[in-house]
């Protein structure tokens, strides 16, 4: 496990070099019109991150995008017991729920609006219907992969439908379930910012887009680069997490 975790960490330190690198030979051969080099880039984000105004858009994202993260989650692994438990309605529902996250969610943006209006409530529910379906596939199909001789233990012992959820399938889907909820949890974060980016005056997305407006270039590649490292973390604590629940599986 020590050695697994080492060399998942070895691999993330060679992935950031590379990236640097790669980085860098951009920055050369673009030039300065549309991009910035890393030690530029990160000089104006440490300036950026010692602003008030920037905490204040960074503290409207984050709490959009937990009550966005919480609702899909809360929604997807509800939708996917549901349908896990009443097979016929997850054998009806589960091609529909394909159908629904292929399509591209920024045509549902004017629904979103005219639904929730502008400002926090519309950034929330944009951000939450990205991450639940995949939460709710995820959590659908571990458990119907439950071994069946756990099923008809909680029949035997007539279980109802909630204990059954509770005690024996939840348990035992947990590692697929995290691996939805890691999944979810990328979608969501770019639901939100999207969210922002078109119809707020306030977070990181509004930011972003502000910087793109003005053509403010060190701005923008400063926004991105902090989106994408907390992305990045987050992702990869995930991930540690779910390989962890896997081989214990």
């Amino acid at each position: 496990m020590i050695q697994s975790d080492r060399r998942q960490l070895i691999n993330v330190a060679i992935l950031i070099v590379g990236i640097l690198v790669f980085w860098e030979i951009a920055y050369l051969i673009v030039g300065e019109l549309a991009m910035r080099s890393p030690h530029e880039t990160f000089a104006f984000t440490w300036k950026l991150m010692q602003t008030d105004l920037f905490w204040g858009h960074v503290s409207e994202t984050m709490q959009a995008f937990a009550m966005a993260l919480a609702i899909a989650v809360g929604l997807g692994l509800l939708i996917g017991f549901t349908l896990a438990i009443h097979k016929l309605s997850g054998d009806a529902m589960e091609p529909m729920l394909v159908a629904l996250y292929s399509i591209p969610k920024i045509t549902l943006y004017p629904i979103i609006l005219l639904a929730f209006g502008l400002g926090m409530s519309a950034k929330v529910a944009f951000g939450a219907i990205h991450g639940v379906i995949p939460v709710a596939l995820f959590t659908l199909n571990a458990v119907r992969a439950t071994k069946p001789i756990l099923i008809k233990t909680g029949r035997v012992l007539k279980l109802p439908p909630a204990a059954m959820v509770r005690t024996i399938l939840f348990p035992a889907a947990v590692p697929e379930i995290f691996t939805g909820i890691r999944v979810g949890f990328s979608l969501t974060l770019i639901g939100t910012v999207l969210g922002e980016m078109f119809a707020s005056q306030r977070g990181m997305g509004y930011l972003l887009m502000n910087a793109i407006s003005l053509y403010n270039v060190d701005l923008i590649m400063a926004v991105t680069f902090l989106l994408c490292v907390f992305a990045s973390v987050v992702n990869t604590a995930l991930l540690i997490i779910d390989h962890r629940l896997h081989h214990g599986a």
